[in-house]
């Protein structure tokens, strides 16, 4: 099948609570190998309104992996080798600005990477590739989630900076104030290099922050606790699934999906030479890379 005429495939990053809708049939979970390790879970398949989804946790079942322990490269090549196109990636993040109130959603279009301890790149030696990410999220997707949001009456605000810190612990003080002067929105621990890797996949990637606290630097809160955290994580669960409900519909409608910059990353991006190129490299890049390498 072409890819003009190939239909699209969702794919949801997030916790349990967001893949538990009313709605979604013939539920099945299914192991998906990966050359780059393990993915954090079985990855659950199902229907809604007669659209493929395909639910990824994150963390895993339970909430078992830290982010920094997280098999992002697995992750994703795993949604790769399912047939996912179009991936939305549901996070719970801190708010480093006033008006972002704990409940509210962010459409990000824009990241700041301060992760140090991870694998970024799908990529290196024996087969060197660069991608842009002048623009690292899917405008196509964030205009669906806009719509989508509204529709649910989920407060939602399309645009913002996402600032990913390496965790596992929370901001201190001077660096929650840092991020604020440097323009950052939200921040988390989990986007980054989460959506590098979506680009080099050639999947189209949306991110919706979920607001569940204002870090450390609001005057007028405590500092971030875990049960205030798992607390709004609940109350979010409920609107995820909604907006999850309700964007389905626009991306199954979307003609135009093919068309996206996004599913085509990697059409000049590799630099390596064919005759150079490390043959085990080019084997685990067979789903990742396939429609370059393939022809």
């Amino acid at each position: 099948m072409s890819e003009a005429n190939r239909e699209s495939v969702f794919g949801i990053i997030g916790g349990s609570g967001v893949y538990d809708i009313d709605g979604l049939v013939n539920q099945r979970w299914k192991k998906v190998s990966s050359p780059f390790g393990e993915p954090s879970d079985e990855l659950l398949f199902g229907e809604l309104n007669g659209r493929q989804l395909v639910f990824l946790p994150r963390h895993g079942r339970g909430h078992k992996i830290p982010p920094s322990e997280i098999n992002f490269r697995a992750n994703i090549d795993a949604l790769k080798r399912s047939g996912v196109t179009d991936v939305i990636s549901v996070s719970a993040v801190g708010s480093l600005k006033e008006h972002l109130k704990p409940g509210m959603f962010v459409i990000v279009d824009q990241f700041i990477d301060r992760t140090f301890a991870r694998n970024t790149s799908f990529f290196g030696t024996g087969l060197v590739a660069h991608v842009s990410m002048a623009h690292p999220v899917c405008s196509r997707l964030g205009d669906h989630l806009e719509v989508a949001a509204n529709e649910a009456g989920i407060a939602a605000l399309r645009g913002g900076t996402y600032l990913v810190m390496e965790g596992p612990q929370f901001s201190s003080l001077a660096e929650s104030e840092l991020y604020r002067t440097w323009g950052c929105d939200v921040i988390g621990m989990t986007n980054m290099p989460e959506a590098k890797l979506a680009r080099e996949a050639e999947l189209c990637y949306a991110t919706v922050a979920m607001v569940t606290d204002y870090d450390c630097w609001h005057p007028d809160h405590d500092d971030v606790t875990v049960d205030q955290i798992v607390k709004i994580l609940l109350e979010n669960a409920d609107r995820a699934r909604s907006l999850v409900q309700h964007v389905v519909p626009k991306l199954a409608a979307d003609a135009g999906a093919h068309a996206c910059s996004c599913r085509t990353a990697l059409e000049h991006a590799l630099i390596t030479a064919p005759q150079a190129r490390d043959p085990e490299k080019i084997r685990h890049l067979d789903a990742v890379a396939a429609r370059v390498l393939n022809r």
